[in-house]
């Protein structure tokens, strides 16, 4: 077998993709790790619920993640779009920009894409007064009137866990789905209210990027602090490119190793399950699993 330039690439600079690097850095493995574009976390004031780094924001919890990877020389970083993927185990070909490399295996940190919603107001408070998680935002905006815009029928019971954090929630529908009655019963039995009227916007504190109500289309408001939403998402152009196999809800497949079902690739991070955040995107089990493959070919 000739000689790669590297053993492993990773795609993809965040938690995941640095974590990755430092272990296999730490392994000796002659490792290029490939990070470009805005990332996925840059809407958010901070890192929460990670382990020595709560609270630190996104820019600097990377900055912090470089600085760690400086003392091991087979480790390079490179500020480069990772445009195309082909070859195999082995023998895989990366073609970054202007630069082509070989690699043996590749790790695949890209995240996924979020798909904003097309309602007034939803791109401008994204990150400041809708989130996702309430264990990664829960906290700062506990206490407060809290709003969860659910995106289905199936997905009504999921505001139960916003009472942890605040016992002020409705749930809102936009009038996109039914609401079954026992479904009704159950949220109300919580205190949890239902408002199923159609939204025309979000409303903001004037130019703060802070919510204060959702507007419905007969004009009048709901007073609101924070709204949870989850948004559609979709795999990176990389991902698609290559064709890997989803499953059902669009992540993308692995193995308990972290080995998708293209052999010498894997995955680590958001782009692998719904359950999301920095913790536990870190890339850890991705790389054991390679440096141990590699350690026994």
């Amino acid at each position: 077998m000739s000689r790669t330039d590297f053993d492993v690439v990773i795609v993809g600079g965040g938690p995941a993709g640095l974590s990755a690097a430092l272990i296999l850095g730490r392994a000796r493995r002659r490792v290029l790790l490939c990070e470009a574009g805005t990332p996925r976390n840059a809407r958010a004031h901070a890192v929460q619920g990670f382990v020595t780094r709560d609270g630190t924001p996104p820019v600097e919890f990377r900055r912090i993640g470089r600085e760690q990877l400086a003392p091991y020389a087979s480790v390079e970083v490179r500020d480069v779009r990772v445009d195309s993927l082909r070859g195999e185990s082995d023998a895989f070909e990366i073609q970054a920009q202007s630069a082509a490399i070989t690699a043996r295996r590749v790790v695949l940190c890209v995240g996924m894409r979020d798909e904003l919603l097309d309602l007034p107001g939803y791109a401008e408070l994204w990150g400041d007064g809708i989130f996702q998680c309430p264990y990664c935002h829960g906290w700062e905006v506990r206490d407060r009137r809290f709003g969860y815009l659910a995106p289905s029928a199936e997905a009504l019971p999921w505001a139960a866990m916003l009472l942890g954090w605040s016992a002020d929630v409705t749930v809102y529908t936009g009038g996109a789905f039914d609401v079954a009655q026992e479904t009704a019963r159950t949220l109300e039995q919580k205190n949890i209210r239902v408002e199923t009227r159609k939204l025309r916007g979000l409303i903001p504190a004037g130019d703060e990027r802070r919510l204060v109500a959702l507007e419905f289309c007969d004009g009048t408001r709901a007073p609101c602090d924070a709204l949870f939403s989850h948004p559609p998402q979709s795999q990176t152009p990389l991902v698609q490119q290559l064709d890997l196999p989803l499953d059902e809800a669009g992540f993308v497949r692995v193995d308990a190793q972290q080995q998708t079902l293209r052999t010498g690739i894997y995955a680590a991070g958001d782009l692998t399950t719904m359950r999301q955040g920095a913790l536990l995107a870190a890339g850890a089990t991705a790389a054991y699993a390679l440096n141990h493959e590699l350690a026994l070919l």
